[in-house]
């Protein structure tokens, strides 16, 4: 990933700004997917390789605030919080709020500290801003993961973009106003 070429601290706002309405829009999908997780069957991995399902619903919603976090900190640490949740309900709350408290970090950031690279473990060495792309890709890639598990789980896969088979798409009642 190269860096971008001549970024400037007004595009790296209006960057920012598109790309946290976006994670926004892709919090509440997230958000129902891991909500679709059965706690019972929480243990379940497709294959003795892959994550099992909390393992992978732990890091989606972990990492996307590990993410906001080293963006705002200008420095990507990726710590594990001590307090950990403990079932669906509890990671999802936490991801809930951790995750809009990480992103109002970033959305106070100035437009120079957006420019600004970051190490990222030897990998990336990018502007501040040019990783919110890369935690959208990241989030989406394991939510896709872990929807691919609900099914096998007994559980049901909500809809992500349009409908699925046990969310089928409703499209927007269409509005008509009185002649």
């Amino acid at each position: 990933m190269a860096a971008p070429q001549g970024l400037t601290p007004e595009f790296a706002a209006g960057f920012r700004q598109l790309m946290l309405d976006g994670l926004m829009r892709e919090l509440e999908t997230t958000m129902k997917v891991l909500k679709a997780v059965p706690d019972a069957k929480s243990d379940y991995r497709p294959d003795p390789h892959a994550r099992t399902a909390w393992e992978l619903a732990w890091h989606t919603a972990n990492t996307d605030v590990q993410f906001l976090d080293g963006i705002a900190d200008l420095n990507f640490k990726m710590e594990t919080p001590e307090n950990k949740p403990k079932n669906i309900a509890e990671l999802v709350a936490w991801y809930e709020k951790s995750f809009k408290q990480a992103a109002d970090r970033v959305r106070a950031m100035s437009p120079e500290q957006l420019c600004t690279p970051i190490e990222f473990f030897g990998v990336f060495n990018l502007p501040a801003v040019s990783y919110l792309g890369f935690l959208n890709n990241h989030s989406i890639h394991h939510r896709g993961e872990l929807a691919t598990y609900l099914r096998p789980m007994g559980s049901k896969v909500p809809s992500i973009y349009g409908g699925s088979y046990d969310e089928p798409f409703q499209p927007a009642a269409s509005k008509t106003t009185a002649a």
